[in-house]
């Protein structure tokens, strides 16, 4: 089920829009009104796909390659977002990578570049960018980082950078709605638990190891896009205006249980 909001003519930036969570997200600004950027780095088909579905609903998509964790393409993507639209109102952080399970002693100072570039410098990169045209077009806007319930809950040995990733993006947000909340501009992170996703391919290819997942989960299901597209829509509504800095969990529960004792 999707929620109820209006942005039209809005203009929402989604990194990572190619599939998954990023698609969903992304579909769904489309579906309440808004333009969209399709943010992507490597699948130029799965981005123009998303984008096809958004111009079905009559909204305008601009797909652009670019490796968020790059400052230079960084740039050249707000170039690309200034000449299409002039403006920017939404910006959602959700481009993000795991790592490949070295634990942490073990692991290059390469594979930790790889994963904090991606997850947390490329972040960084687009609220700034972000921020100074909403600060200079002076209309306040929405900021919200797609984080993980791994920003708190480091239970997953393997996968260290991404968990550091994302509890440094968790305080990225905090000192970014800190500093931008007098220019009306809001900033949440939003904490995906399981959602059925590429990057979750185990619990779609394997149907035991979804059915021992989900009976960890409180509301007994798994996630969707969907659900995590719902929250975000709702924390870039004017609903959610007095919202900023915070966390919101979108894991059916799964964090009453953390840590298992």
């Amino acid at each position: 089920m999707r929620a109820q909001f209006d942005f039209q003519d809005q203009v929402a930036l989604v990194t990572g829009a190619s599939s998954g969570i990023g698609r969903g997200i992304a579909e769904a600004f489309g579906q309440a009104g808004a333009n969209v950027i399709v943010n992507y780095q490597g699948d130029a088909a799965g981005a123009e796909t998303t984008a096809g579905a958004i111009r079905a609903v009559g909204r305008r998509a601009l797909v652009v390659q670019a490796d968020v964790g790059d400052p230079a393409a960084v740039t050249r993507l707000f170039e690309a977002v200034d000449a299409e639209f002039g403006h920017i109102d939404v910006l959602v952080n959700n481009a993000g990578i795991s790592h490949d399970g070295r634990p942490l002693h073990e692991t290059p100072i390469a594979a930790w570049d790889k994963v904090i570039r991606a997850n947390l410098n490329g972040p960084f990169y687009c609220a700034a960018a972000t921020a100074q045209r909403m600060i200079a077009a002076g209309r306040g806007g929405r900021i919200v980082n797609i984080t993980s319930v791994h920003e708190e809950a480091c239970n997953v040995p393997g996968d260290g950078p991404y968990q550091v990733s994302k509890g440094g993006l968790r305080n990225l947000t905090r000192a970014l709605a800190l500093e931008l909340s007098e220019h009306g501009i809001t900033v949440n992170n939003v904490a995906p638990g399981m959602i059925l996703t590429p990057m979750n391919r185990r619990a779609q290819d394997d149907p035991d190891y979804l059915a021992w997942a989900e009976s960890q989960v409180p509301l007994r299901r798994a996630g969707t896009p969907s659900d995590i597209a719902n929250m975000v829509l709702f924390l870039c509504s004017d609903a959610a205006s007095y919202c900023t800095g915070g966390t919101y969990l979108v894991d059916g529960g799964w964090m009453l249980t953390w840590p298992h004792v």
